[in-house]
């Protein structure tokens, strides 16, 4: 007698599927970041920098500012005639080279970030008040973006610069004056974008103050392309300053900026080269790595998935 065969058994894989839990945003960003070449790079050269600007006073073998005349325009140690001494040579006035290029990096991070900052708040501020309440105030503030772009930067800056003099805070306060407008743009565009969303009616509705509304709601939702743009902005002032520096209206000496480093090498350029590139490729480093940081938070935070 033939006895029936029982009938297969399914596994039951709901109770694992239950176990398995979304993603959260922050969980996204991680997994991103990790798989995005360019911003591990970009953020792993910037966080080297900002380590050896905050430690140059313990990192730096000389005094940046002492001079050695006897010593002056030593080489590089991997050229003929370098020493250990100076790594990295001496320049016109004897002073160690590794060290202000140390210090300088403290002086562009520094002038880069604040001014980043200032220009941040008042294009960001600028850009949410047209975006959010439009009419008359978005006209006002679309010209004056519109008369801003208008402007040549490099050549206002310089006028402002040649009457008001050179210093370190003065020109924190041109870059930071003059950059606003990308923040502008971006924060109306975005605004725009979520004024009529659904959570801010439900917001107005329940009488919420539009200050509020604007702090609470409207800011977090635009900060990830904010965070973009500051990136952008921080290497534009960075590259600003060295251009100022260059021309004698910028950072002025003895302070080891980069940008007047490479100024008071341009003299030897054709008898020691490295005066200029020295400072030049660190400029160069650090530029990069900013926009590799900008680019790379632009792919990781794209809905879409970019990255």
């Amino acid at each position: 007698m033939n006895e029936p065969h029982p009938a297969p058994v399914t596994p039951d894989f709901s109770h694992d599927l239950e176990d398995v839990a979304p993603l959260t945003p922050r969980q996204i960003f991680f997994r991103r970041a990790r798989k995005h070449r360019g911003f591990l790079f970009g953020l792993g050269t910037i966080l080297a920098i900002t380590l050896l600007a905050l430690f140059a006073p313990l990192l730096s073998p000389h005094d940046p500012y002492a001079q050695q005349l006897l010593s002056r325009l030593q080489p590089p140690v991997w050229m003929d005639r370098g020493a250990w001494d100076h790594p990295l040579g001496t320049d016109q006035l004897g002073r160690d080279y590794l060290s202000r290029l140390f210090y300088g990096a403290q002086f562009s991070l520094l002038i880069g970030f604040t001014a980043m900052v200032i220009s941040g708040v008042i294009g960001t501020t600028l850009g949410v008040i047209a975006g959010y309440f439009g009419g008359r105030l978005d006209l006002i503030i679309t010209f004056l973006i519109t008369t801003r772009l208008s402007m040549p930067i490099v050549l206002i800056a310089l006028a402002i610069a040649a009457l008001l003099g050179s210093s370190l805070v003065i020109v924190i306060l041109i870059l930071g004056l003059l950059l606003w407008d990308r923040f502008a743009v971006v924060a109306r565009s975005t605004t725009m974008q979520l004024r009529d969303a659904d959570y801010l009616l439900s917001a107005r509705a329940l009488g919420m103050p539009r200050w509020r509304i604007i702090v609470t709601e409207v800011l977090p939702n635009i900060m990830d392309a904010l965070i973009v743009v500051a990136t952008l902005e921080m290497a534009h002032a960075i590259l600003l300053e060295a251009a100022l520096s260059f021309l004698g209206l910028g950072v002025q000496p003895p302070l080891p900026s980069w940008g007047l480093m490479i100024a008071e090498g341009k003299d030897f350029l054709l008898f020691e080269p490295w005066l200029i590139m020295i400072p030049g490729v660190a400029l160069l480093i650090l530029v990069l790595s900013i926009n590799l940081l900008g680019d790379g938070l632009r792919d990781i935070s794209a809905p879409e998935g970019r990255a």
